[in-house]
């Protein structure tokens, strides 16, 4: 048996710079992954098979069309596998949940049979942040998302953070077309925790006005005195980063006795 962590992808930012004439929209992003998320576990089977399982696995509607079962079809990877998917990263959330487990499967292959040399082709066909999950290390994207650059410097790395979503699911396509159409500018350079303190997320207030439990959250955060609080991606889920473990987990007690509604999730930025 192989199995990897498919870690939750955050945006600790995202510049949306213009609609472009293909419909999608020019990105600068800020990837960052947690050293959590969702679990698959793989076994050698006579076909591919996928079994999910977790507190989020009813939201998959076709496990048999789901981004993983389209990733083991795009890579060699023997006979078949028969994939186990603990799926703990809610759906539709701002966390590259479908797309970390489907670079968790490529990193699975990798350690197997190897990645083809057109991976990286491979990986943005199942969609615009799979490449960064497959990666799973902070990284610049552009373009789509899927245009990866390293960053500088990595200060952030074991910075403690907590997601937290409101358990509303909130669709990426109504967010980016709510999206002003604003170019508030271009992301700026430097250190991780240079370009996350100044940068920004555009989709924050198109997400809330779809959602306006984000700004719950949001507040919420901010209240336990993180050093950055943010929305990732295009909602719901929200981050805060502490400057301690100990910070990090009188944030997560108080969220969990004020709103014990709410997802939640503690880690460590990789």
């Amino acid at each position: 048996m192989i199995s990897e962590t498919a870690y939750a992808k955050i945006n600790l930012a995202l510049h949306v710079r213009r609609r472009r004439e293909d419909g999608y929209h020019e990105l600068e992003t800020l990837f960052a992954f947690v050293d959590a998320g969702d679990e698959l576990a793989a076994t050698p089977a006579e076909a591919d098979r996928l079994i999910t399982h977790g507190e989020f696995a009813a939201k998959i509607d076709d496990p048999f069309g789901n981004i993983v079962a389209k990733a083991l079809t795009a890579l060699p990877h023997g006979k078949g596998w028969s994939v186990d998917l603990e799926k703990r990263l809610p759906v539709a959330a701002g966390l590259g949940g479908g797309s970390a487990d489907a670079g968790a499967v490529f990193r699975m292959v990798e350690r197997t049979h190897g990645l083809p040399d057109d991976w990286h082709a491979q990986a943005a066909k199942l969609g615009a942040d799979v490449p960064a999950c497959v990666l799973s290390r902070p990284c610049i994207g552009t373009g789509t998302g899927s245009d990866l650059a390293e960053v500088a410097e990595n200060d952030l790395a074991g910075c403690p953070v907590l997601l937290v979503n409101p358990r509303l699911p909130v669709p990426t396509g109504p967010v980016f077309k709510a999206w002003d159409r604003i170019d508030r500018g271009p992301m700026p350079t430097g250190s991780l925790r240079e370009i996350a303190l100044t940068g920004r997320n555009d989709l924050e207030a198109p997400a809330i006005e779809i959602c306006p439990a984000v700004a719950d959250v949001l507040a919420a955060l901010r209240e336990t005195a993180p050093f950055l609080a943010r929305m990732s991606g295009s909602g719901a889920t929200c981050f805060a980063l502490y400057e301690s473990q100990e910070a990090l987990s009188e944030a997560a007690a108080r969220i969990a006795a004020t709103r014990p509604d709410w997802w939640q999730l503690s880690g460590n930025l990789r």
